[in-house]
Parts: C-alpha cells; structure tokens; sequence
C-alpha cells in the first residue's frame, strides 16, 4: 500500500513502477484499475504491462471506469494494481467501495498494491476536516489499511507539491487557482503531511514492536518521552543533555529542561561555572530551557521541579564517585532520586567519568546524618578492634608506638563523622590504653608519671585534630555559601542580560529560585493583609513603597542577602516598565504627527490632481470664448465626473484612516453573506478593468461583518490587484471555510512582492515605487487591513503560486 499525504504526490506512480519491477522479475501482474488522469509520465510506465479492461457505468450523466472485479478473478493473476482504495463504486457495481473489492480479490489468493491519501483514513478523516474544512466523503476503514503486508510513504514537500498543482500536473488548468486557494493550501499541505508521516510512523512501531515479540526480544531500544535533566556542572554534562535532546526530539511536542540544584550551603562537589554557562546554551540552542532551583536536599528538589513541570522522564549522570567512596558514603544521589520518582520514570546514564572520582576535593559543607552515625559507632568499635589486635602482638610494639596507632585512629574518625565522633573516639581510645597497655596493665591508674604525660598529650592531639576538622568543614561551608550566591546572581544576571527582564519574567524566576510556590509584588499599604494567616511568608523591601514577597517558604537569614539583590533588579524591571509604558503613550502622538505630515504631503499633491483636472472641465464648460460639440460637452462631463468620483473616494479613504487612527470607527457587526457585497464592488471596479473570476461564493458561510465596510475592503483589494493583473490573467475571488473563519482570496497573477515589502505594502501613503500618482494616495492596502483587524479579522499577504501576490481575508464565520 502506498500512503501520500494528498493527491499528486505520485502514489499512482510509484505503484505503476512497482508493478514494472515486479514483472521484470517474472511475476504474473495486471493493472486492474489505474487513474493517470492524463499525466504523461505516469501513463508511460502502462507500456508493457498487462491492462484489465475496465468495467464502464454511467453515472451522473457520464461514463465512469470501474474495476471490473469479475474479469480480475477469472484472471486470477498472482499481482493487482488497484490505484485509490477508498473510491466509491458507481451504482449497480457489486461491491459500494473499492477496498470492499480489493478484500474479494485477497480472499481468492490474488495479492493486491495499492494507493490511499491519508485523508481517507477512517480514523482521521475528522481531524482532516478540521484541518481542511472539507468533509471527506470516501473512507476506508483502518482495520483494512493495517491489512497490508507492507505500507510506504509517498512524501513531498508542499511547496514542490503546490508548484505542480500551479503547471497543471494534478488538476485541469481552470481548476489550479480555486484549488491552491482552497485545499492545497500551504497550511493544509503541511498538516496532511504530518499527518501521514506520523500514521505511517505508529504502523512502523507496530511492525517493530511485532518483530521484538516475536523473537522474545526484551531490552529496551528506544522510547519517546518528555524528559528533566539533572546538571551538576561537571563535564558529563554535555553527553546528559545531548542525550535527553535525542529522545525528546523522538516524541512530538517533546519538550527539554536542564536543571541544576544549588544548595543552600553551596554547590555540590565538581561544579563548574563555566561547564554550567556551557551547558545552559547547549541546551538552549537544541530548543530546550534551562532552570536553576535551591534544594538542600538535591533528590527531593529535582523530583519536586520534575513533578511541577509535569516531566515524564528524568535522566542522571551515573555517579562519579568511585566505589569506596559510595561505600564510606551511603546512597547516592541517583539512587535516592530512584526512590522518591514514583511514576517519573528515571534513567542513568553513563558516561567517561563514571567511578572515576571527583575532579575537584569534595566541598560538602554538613555532614549528613549517616555519616555522624557512621562515625559515633566507628569511635566506640574502632578503638575496641585495634585494642584486640595490639593485645595479640603485645611485646611487639612499645607505649609509645600503640599510643600512636591510637592517635591515628581518632584523626580518621575525627575525619568520618567530625568533632564529636572525634571526642567519642579520643575517650574511648584514652580509657584502653590506659587499662591494657599503661602500667599497671588491668587497672585505670598510672605507676609512671613520663606514661600519664604521654596519655594526656594524646588526648590534647585529638581533641586539637577533632577541632581541625570541624573548623576546616565550617570554613569551607561558608566559601561554599559565597560560592552558591556567586552562582545564583551570576543566572540572575545572565536572565536580565538575555532580555527576560520583565517584572513577571523575573518574579517567577525568583520563585523558581527559592523554590516558593508564589512569588509576588505588593504595595506597603497591602502588605500587612498579605502576610496575614500565612507562617511562610518571606519579604524584603524594594523601594518604591513596594515589598517582594515570598510564600510558601520562610527563608533563613543567610539567604535574604541573596533574595535582596533580586529585589533590586525586580526594583530596576518595574521601572523600566513604567518607562516602556510612558514612551508608548507617546508613541500614539508620534504616529499622529508622521501621519499629519504624511496627509499634508498626500493633500499637496495627490488631492490636487483629480482637483484641477475636474476643475479645468468645468472651467471649460464654462467658457464662453469656445464652441464645444456634443460630444466635446460629454467627454469633457465625463472627465469632471471621474475626477470628482476618485476625489471623493480619495476623502473618503483619508476620513476612515483617521477615523481607524482616533478609535472612532462606528461598526453595525451582523450576518453578511459575501454575495451580498459583491455587486458594489464589482460596480466601483473601472470600466476598462477586466471582470474577476469568481469561485465557492455560492456555498460560502455569511460572516460577522459591517457590510459596506466589508465592500470598502474587497473593493480596495480587487482595485488594487487589478492594477498588477496581467490581461490574459484576471483577478480570481476564491472562498473557504475553516475552523469557524470564513478565508477570502484575492488572487492576482502579477509582479508579486518580495518578504521584505509584504508588511510595509500596509503602511498608510505607501507605494513601494508606484510612479503613478493618478492612482492614490496608498491608503487603499492600509485602509482594508485596517477595516477587517475592526471586524475583527486579519488581512495576510501570501505569494501566489507561478507568480503573483495573493491577499488573503479572514473573518469569523457567522454559521
């Protein structure tokens, strides 16, 4: 079966080339039923091929050819072509549909290819309407599509596709403009165009996931989810979120987010801030965000942001510490993260630095609660082990050297499970040396005074190197803090210098920052409402007569410092903001005066032409000094008559421009039906201009719109694509209904307009290098825009395929 998103992508080609390679290989093939539709090429590949002679019914007044399905069976070859599974059979056929046809010819043992556009498909052909606001008339069942042995996509770009609608390769040449406006619209090509890639996308999964069961295939290959992932600023980084970027990339709508959890007491070990500024524009440049969030507890903060953010998957780093490090240590991270995840599925992954340790010293500023455990019991069992060990080799070594041995033992707990482990240690270990190795050995009590010495210095060294350690961890948790707050002002700043500097850019930042659940700024007067019934509440002044206010978490006093510097920068948006607001209550003044000078400039001289030449006709008419013919008096008449015409219409453009500018347009909005309109602006057209051609005006939905207003705007948009229509190409009027709005086409075949000049073409007394100035004052484009954005409706300039420029109304539709 060969799926395509529309009709000439060439299904019935690559079905016609299929058959051709089959038979040269010697298969029995015949072509049951193939629709070329008069395209050359396609009709070239039935040369050599054996052809079925078609059935013929009349229906609707015309001869049709339909599968003569009699004549295939009788045939019974090994191989059909049957092109466009979902037709509808003429009455009197033996079967309604063709695929009803084609379940015969399969059930008789003859294999069948065949062609299908996916908006036939039973299960899409309701999106496809909303899609195309055309009802699909001729569906097949899917349960018939997943049949097929084998499917294949017959892909093309639209554009591509829209160029051969545009030379006549699909539809007859009368049929090409009223097409490309409707259905082969660029919007519409590219949605079918999804929409096959990814139906045929979902049989291949099914072909896949059919393989793997069948051959018992159990480990996992790849899956398509939304992912989180985790960032510690080490290098690993890099392969994490390239990763992530790959499986989001695999799921539509796949959506990417780096994160990475500052703690309060620093960051952790092997945080890098230029591996980490790295990281964040990788991660942006694949189309992801990246986030920063405050956790002492880094397994909670990442599974809480995960869950806040609605993740799916979250993707770890496979831990780099080495193994007796994970032993001394506990769960890590990842595993812990494991536990907390509930239905957040978490995936580690490995990479060169796993196991290999940290690359700098660990900078863990507490220790955690296992560790003092691990240190407590160390201090009580150690000194027990060595006493039994020291007591089995006793004679070995002398006082000094077991009393060492000691010392050594309590600088190593001392360094598991800090200062009191250490005294724990240092007490223990004092108390059996004192009774196993000082004499009297078996008795707390000192015969040698140089042994009582030698005891009390051992204890004074440990108590000393306990405190070592403790004062070592306490001042590396404070460079630690500083470090965290560097790093924490440092995206701060990094967020106000990208342009994410708005009061509510920076409030939620702020939130995501201090992990509150709200973040907010209230006016002193309100403030004491605001803190009312909540306990976590957190606030800092930031001038003004305003307090930045956290809820949701009370935060300690080493983080306000911290949470005032965002303040001043919430400080400095708010007042930009109430800048931005006061220049673009200036800017309505500035417009007004470019369009006063622009309107003295257009009154000048645009407004002076029609002027004088009606002027001069009357003059002359007047004139008693010549004798004027008849049709001298006419044509002179005539000549008043036209200039006073484009002279009105000219005031008329310029009071309902500066009636659009001054919000002093008065609209009377009701159901208008697009023929109603359609006689005035035919009637306002020149009479030397040639009649546009006029398509779906009769099925057309009314519209919410002002009538004679919606007349100004079609009349303005056929004069002026009149103007650049070439004679052997006149103006098409082309009209569709989609998802509740009603498209009017306005399709000239003329010079067309490059990008750069599709918005400036709407600019009032614009141009773009007309040289004739008898034409306007170039309101007409800026008048219709301006008219249909009132009725609340968008005027969108597109490019015409084969050349030309297509204006493009859209209104709600009143139906």
């Amino acid at each position: 079966m060969f799926v395509g998103a529309a009709t000439g992508v060439g299904k019935t080609y690559r079905m016609l080339d299929e058959g051709r390679r089959r038979a040269a290989r010697g298969a029995d093939i015949v072509v049951g039923i193939a629709a070329c539709n008069g395209r050359p090429h396609t009709e070239a590949l039935l040369a050599g091929l054996e052809i079925l002679e078609p059935a013929r019914a009349v229906h609707g007044g015309r001869v049709r050819p339909e599968l003569d399905l009699d004549r295939a069976l009788r045939r019974a070859p090994a191989l059909v072509l049957v092109d466009d599974l979902a037709h509808t059979n003429a009455p009197g056929h033996r079967n309604a549909h063709r695929w009803q046809d084609v379940e015969e010819l399969l059930a008789a043992g003859i294999d069948v290819v065949t062609t299908v556009n996916v908006q036939h498909l039973e299960s899409l052909s309701d999106v496809v309407e909303k899609i195309t606001g055309v009802p699909q008339g001729e569906t097949v069942p899917d349960a018939v599509v997943r049949r097929a042995d084998q499917i294949e996509l017959v892909d093309m770009d639209p554009q591509e596709l829209r160029r051969r609608m545009a030379d006549g390769n699909i539809r007859p040449p009368e049929e090409v403009d009223a097409a490309l406006a409707s259905y082969f619209r660029a919007g519409n090509l590219i949605a079918l165009r999804e929409l096959a890639l990814l139906w045929v996308a979902d049989r291949v999964d099914e072909a896949l996931r059919k393989y793997r069961s069948e051959r018992g295939i159990g480990g996992v290959w790849e899956i398509r989810e939304r992912i989180v992932v985790a960032l510690t600023g080490g290098p690993e980084g890099d392969t994490l979120i390239r990763r992530a970027s790959r499986i989001a990339a695999r799921t539509a709508q796949g959506r990417l987010l780096a994160v990475h959890v500052v703690r309060s007491d620093g960051l952790a070990a092997g945080t890098s801030s230029a591996a980490l500024a790295r990281q964040r524009r990788l991660a942006e440049s694949l189309g992801g965000s990246y986030h920063t969030v405050v956790g002492d507890d880094v397994p909670t903060a990442l599974v809480e942001f995960a869950r806040a953010e609605n993740a799916t998957q979250l993707i770890l780093g496979t831990s780099r510490r080495g193994r007796l490090e994970r032993f001394l240590t506990g769960r890590g991270i990842g595993e812990t993260t494991v536990a907390l995840s509930g239905d957040i599925d978490v995936h580690t992954v490995t990479h060169e630095r796993a196991g290999h340790g940290r690359l700098l010293p660990s900078r863990r500023r507490t220790l955690p609660v296992s560790r003092r455990i691990a240190g407590s019991l160390a201090g009580l069992v150690l000194p027990v082990l060595l006493t039994l060990l020291l007591d089995h080799t006793r004679g070995v070594f002398n006082l000094t050297s077991e009393a060492l041995l000691f010392l050594a033992t309590v600088v190593g707990v001392a360094c598991l499970g800090g200062v009191v482990s250490a005294l724990v240690t240092a007490v223990t270990a004092s108390l059996l040396l004192n009774y196993w190795f000082t004499p009297p050995v078996g008795a707390f009590t000192f015969a040698d005074a140089d042994n009582m010495l030698a005891l009390g210095v051992f204890v004074l060294v440990a108590a000393v190197m306990a405190g070592a350690v403790d004062r070592s961890l306490r001042l590396s948790r404070r460079a630690a803090r500083a470090t965290a707050e560097a790093e924490t002002l440092s995206s701060l700043a990094g967020s106000v210098v990208r342009g994410d500097h708005t009061v509510p850019a920076l409030l939620a930042r702020t939130r995501e920052i201090f992990g509150a659940d709200s973040a907010e700024l209230v006016p002193a007067a309100r403030l004491t409402a605001a803190l009312a019934g909540d306990p976590a509440v957190s606030q800092v002044a930031v001038g003004d007569g305003h307090f930045l206010v956290l809820r949701g978490k009370t935060l300690p006093s080493s983080d306000r410092r911290v949470l005032a510097a965002f303040a001043a920068h919430v400080t400095a948006a708010a007042e930009r903001a109430r800048l931005a607001e006061a220049a673009a209550e200036v800017e309505p003044v500035r417009a007004a005066d470019r369009m006063r000078t622009a309107l003295l400039a257009a009154v000048s001289h645009d407004l002076r032409t029609p002027l004088a030449a009606g002027w001069a006709a009357v003059a002359s008419l007047r004139s008693t000094d010549v004798e004027f013919t008849a049709d001298e008096r006419d044509e002179l008449l005539a000549t008043a008559d036209e200039s006073m015409g484009r002279l009105a219409r000219l005031i008329d453009n310029l009071l309902d421009m500066s009636r659009l500018q001054a919000g002093a347009l008065n609209l009377s909005l009701r159901p208008t039906a697009l023929e109603e309109v359609l006689p005035a602006v035919l009637d306002a057209l020149p009479s030397d201009a040639a009649r546009p051609v006029l398509h779906g005006f009769e099925q057309a939905p009314p519209v919410f719109a002002d009538p004679p207003l919606l007349e100004r705007v079609i009349a303005n948009l056929v004069g002026n694509a009149s103007r650049y229509a070439p004679p052997t190409h006149p103006v098409l009027l082309t009209v569709s209904a989609l998802a509740g709005r009603v498209e009017l086409r306005v399709v000239d075949r003329g010079p067309g307009l490059p990008p750069s000049d599709r918005e400036r073409v709407f600019e009032p007394f614009q141009r773009l290098g007309d040289t004739d100035n008898t034409t306007g004052v170039g309101l007409g484009l800026a008048l219709a825009r301006g008219l249909t954005e009132a009725m609340s409706g968008t005027l969108t300039p597109e490019d015409t395929p084969g050349g030309g420029l297509t204006m493009v109304v859209s209104l709600p539709s009143a139906v």
